[in-house]
């Protein structure tokens, strides 16, 4: 095997690695203040769409852990450089939260129900019948379906949620149309997110807790991946997977180091 070169830049989910449940996990504030102080290109990333990269960094910084709103990196600003790129100046029936609406206004998206060119579907804690039948109706008429993410289920103290993956499925029930999904684990998240700080994958690494997002991401985009065992993923459930990470740890407190 080809000997991989230094790590340069850093990739990190945040739900699970470096916070659970509203809570840092031991060591995340010591590893992002390392990383911040080494100079190195990083980005925190979360497929969750709900928050603006402003909301994000409050939240963390109450929490301890002082992320720079341009080190933050979600499946609604991956969904937006998508859009931006694909049609630019297009139209758009969200269903989201502001996380995602702000990412389509940002790059001058106009949100509309009436014959949008895209159905953008985002995490939201409020789905409604409503709103998904217009969006079952509108992609019937033509528009185009697109996802920020396909999880299925997504955290909370009271345990697993419905997530954007799960409201997707029953979109598609009803239209017979698969989404396009632009958050993890499609390598297209991590190479805008690497673009957006200027560095390689091959001299990056991604850490993550899921092995059928954060790690396939990583892989597929050509990255280091460390898998941490500290939210979703033990030891014995990767195992199940044809692919590995190139290491399994604990915590993120263990590549402290590495830094």
């Amino acid at each position: 095997m080809a000997e991989r070169k230094p790590i340069e830049s850093w990739l990190t989910d945040m739900d699970g690695v470096l916070i659970h449940e509203g809570t840092p996990i031991p060591g995340a504030d010591v590893f992002i203040k390392r990383l911040r102080d080494s100079g190195k290109p990083f980005l925190v990333l979360t497929n969750n769409s709900i928050y603006t990269p402003r909301d994000l960094q409050a939240r963390l910084s109450r929490m301890g852990l002082h992320v720079p709103v341009e080190n933050i990196w979600t499946s609604a600003l991956a969904t937006a450089k998508f859009l931006d790129d694909q049609r630019p100046g297009g139209t758009a029936y969200v269903i989201g939260e502001a996380g995602l609406t702000t990412a389509l206004h940002d790059i001058g998206y106009i949100l509309t129900d009436h014959e949008p060119d895209y159905v953008v579907l985002g995490e939201t804690r409020t789905y409604s019948f409503e709103a998904m039948t217009k969006a079952v109706r509108l992609i019937n008429a033509g528009a185009r379906f697109i996802c920020t993410n396909p999880d299925e289920t997504g955290p909370s103290t009271e345990g697993p949620l419905p997530a954007t993956g799960a409201v997707a499925a029953l979109i598609t029930k009803a239209t017979g149309k698969q989404p396009y999904f632009a958050g993890k684990p499609n390598p297209l998240m991590m190479r805008t997110g690497l673009n957006a700080i200027g560095a390689h994958s091959e001299s990056s690494a991604m850490i993550g807790d899921r092995m059928d997002t954060d790690v396939l991401a990583g892989l597929e985009a050509g990255m280091q991946t460390f898998l941490v065992l500290t939210g979703l993923t033990s030891a014995e459930d990767t195992e199940k997977f044809p692919y590995r990470p190139t290491k399994t740890v604990n915590s993120i407190a263990d590549l402290v180091d590495l830094v």
